[in-house]
């Protein structure tokens, strides 16, 4: 009786799953309590270590307040929401916060997630730091992950949402939105943005890369749009939070909001004199080629091809079937 129970339980799961996903190795997350488990954290905990078959973690829609560690031993994780505007993983640690005595938050461990293992994937998720406007760094998705997928997912926040934090890193973002103040995506992994949507919510930074000197790309977007709110005016693309940082927009729609220069030095560093600020075939109000400034580089024709998905994270990328 309790089998069949179970079983009728999975049925019903499944209906929800898409069609790539098994119901007899996917674990079902729900916040309501119609799911196998009911926070993210227990699903994953359930997974053995060095798990070799690939196993979906379903998510139905709501709002999971926890901060989600998924370690490297997790591997061959998919991980899959509902819907990407109502699977919500949120919480509110920042820079400054002190949970406990001797315990400060900084920027590295203000997270609302950590992703670590090998061949991350997460499709239709929300992950959102809800630390405030004013409460300075707060990182919604750190992800350390090498050969990590994000396909139709949100990074909300403000300062530093979406921490791209391993020096060996690849990561590939389709389709995904990541809004935030100041340098609300950085960090020194190398990683493809395709189809993507930034929102600037202040007169700061989009990028703050700190590329390893030995990696040939850093942060590369293609065909993606940046937008904020109407008041902005002196929005930069970017600023080296490293010597040698590297970033370059390819064929990206750029609004009014952008300063006519484009991009920013760090903190009256000298940083911007080794670092590789890149744009091609950039389009809308905030397109500015003439008025750039003079140690950025406008690419030619024959520059681009360079910067496709398998020439900047490798061949596994095209290896992989994505939607």
């Amino acid at each position: 009786m309790l089998f069949t129970r179970i079983y009728k339980r999975l049925l019903i799961a499944a209906s929800f799953l898409p069609v790539y996903s098994n119901a007899a190795d996917t674990l079902i997350v729900s916040a309501k309590g119609n799911g196998t488990y009911l926070s993210v954290q227990d699903a994953v905990n359930h997974i053995p270590a060095y798990n070799k078959q690939r196993l979906v973690i379903f998510v139905r829609n709501g709002l999971y307040h926890e901060k989600l560690i998924i370690d490297s031993t997790k591997t061959n994780i998919k991980l899959v929401g509902e819907s990407a505007d109502s699977v919500i993983i949120s919480y509110n640690d920042h820079a400054g916060k002190v949970n406990f005595p001797n315990d400060t938050i900084n920027t590295r461990n203000s997270y609302s997630v950590l992703i670590c293992p090998f061949g991350f994937i997460a499709e239709n998720i929300s992950f959102r730091n809800d630390a405030g406007y004013t409460a300075g760094q707060a990182v919604a998705a750190e992800v350390r992950s090498d050969h990590s997928i994000f396909m139709h997912c949100r990074f909300t926040g403000f300062q530093d949402v979406l921490f791209v934090n391993a020096d060996q890193s690849h990561q590939y973002y389709k389709d995904c939105s990541i809004e935030g103040t100041t340098d609300f995506i950085f960090g020194s992994a190398t990683c493809y943005f395709e189809h993507c949507f930034m929102y600037c919510k202040k007169n700061s930074h989009i990028t703050a890369a700190s590329t390893p000197v030995n990696s040939i790309y850093g942060l590369v977007f293609h065909d993606c749009s940046i937008k904020g709110d109407s008041s902005l005016h002196q929005v930069s693309l970017g600023r080296p939070w490293r010597p040698f940082a590297k970033v370059a927009y390819i064929d990206c729609y750029m609004d009014a909001i952008l300063r006519p220069e484009g991009w920013s030095v760090w903190n009256k560093t000298d940083h911007h004199l080794t670092s590789y600020f890149a744009e091609y075939h950039s389009y809308g109000p905030g397109a500015n080629d003439r008025a750039r400034l003079n140690w950025c580089h406008i690419l030619q024709e024959r520059d681009v091809d360079h910067y496709s998905p398998e020439h900047v994270l490798g061949n596994w990328i095209t290896q992989i079937q994505i939607p």
